[in-house]
């Protein structure tokens, strides 16, 4: 374990930045939160661009060891901190844990993480194109998981964390999962580990009340 507390620096509203939070909670790593106020621009400022010139949340700091991009945060820490299916030193798990971090950062950021950007960040997509392209998405995804619990062989790994934010909050940007019983109950699997933590709920779209 580190000797001081990670420092994460997220939104509570960021599947990305959730992602992160979520691994760190199931490692048990000690982790100091810091808000990074997105809606004035406080990504954009130069404070923050000293961390991550991209401008972009999330973003640990180590212990002095700065790392950006949510995926690349994952791998760093299951590698440092994790153990068993966490660590993935199986070449073929490896491969298969990174097929399913480039449909992270692909087929789920221009899926369900754009419609949901729509409704609680009023980004300028097609609302439509989005949410087919997250249908299709759930729909290899429902039968991925129809004869395994997790992404990757039987056990939970940085390939669940990483597409569990934005697929277990897809209702929120009008992306029904009624019809997919296997995605919904791959979630509940991951929302049943030991330190689970969930991510800030919105009330848009399918969930407005």
């Amino acid at each position: 374990m580190p000797t001081q507390p990670i420092k994460l620096y997220r939104h509570p509203l960021s599947g990305h930045a959730h992602r992160v939070e979520l691994l760190l909670s199931l490692l048990k790593v000690p982790t100091e939160l810091v808000f990074i106020d997105l809606a004035n621009g406080e990504h954009k400022k130069a404070e923050f661009l000293a961390i991550n010139p991209f401008g972009q949340v999330p973003v640990i700091d180590d212990n002095g060891t700065l790392i950006s991009d949510s995926n690349s945060i994952l791998v760093y820490l299951a590698k440092k901190y994790g153990t068993g299916s966490w660590q993935f030193e199986d070449p073929l798990s490896a491969a298969h844990i990174q097929r399913w971090l480039s449909v992270a950062a692909g087929q789920v950021a221009f899926g369900p993480a754009a419609a949901r950007l729509i409704t609680v960040f009023g980004a300028a997509f097609n609302a439509d194109e989005v949410i087919t392209r997250s249908h299709a998405l759930l729909k290899l995804m429902e039968s991925e998981l129809s004869d395994r619990p997790f992404l990757v062989d039987g056990e939970p790994s940085i390939a669940d964390v990483a597409n569990y934010s934005y697929i277990a909050h897809a209702p929120e940007g009008n992306v029904s999962l009624q019809d997919y019983p296997n995605v919904r109950a791959w979630l509940e699997r991951i929302e049943a580990l030991p330190g689970f933590v969930p991510m800030q709920p919105t009330a848009v779209g399918l969930k407005a009340s």
